[in-house]
């Protein structure tokens, strides 16, 4: 069993930050590529930014300059840290993870989802 648990979101006022981040447990052989995806009401999940487990790191358009992505591989854990937040970016985050013995061998994981309201 392989478990991801948020945390982080909450409500900011536009131009403010948040740092979410999502810790794997479980049953882990290798984490391979991790990432935030997010929905907002009434739209469908989309790419936020992905992170390879070398370092390399993919960004939609709508938030590069803006969101970091980080991993600690000895935590298990992938951060978002998002500045400059703007009312657009309200949704909910999900983490995801793709665990398994080897590249071509893996499962994708998802978290829970967190709740991230940009609002004045």
């Amino acid at each position: 069993q392989v478990q991801l648990v948020e945390s982080g979101g909450g409500l900011v006022q536009p131009g403010g930050s948040l740092r979410l981040s999502c810790a794997a447990s479980g049953s882990i052989f290798s984490i391979y590529a991790m990432g935030w995806y997010r929905q907002a009401p009434g739209k469908q999940r989309e790419l936020v930014a992905a992170i390879t487990s070398g370092g390399s790191t993919n960004y939609a358009d709508s938030v590069k300059g803006r969101f970091t992505i980080s991993r600690d591989n000895a935590k298990n854990t992938v951060y978002l840290q998002m500045n400059s937040l703007k009312p657009e970016d309200t949704a909910v985050y999900y983490c995801n993870a793709d665990i398994g013995p080897g590249a071509t061998m893996v499962q994708r994981y998802w978290g829970q989802g967190t709740q991230v309201t940009v609002s004045s």
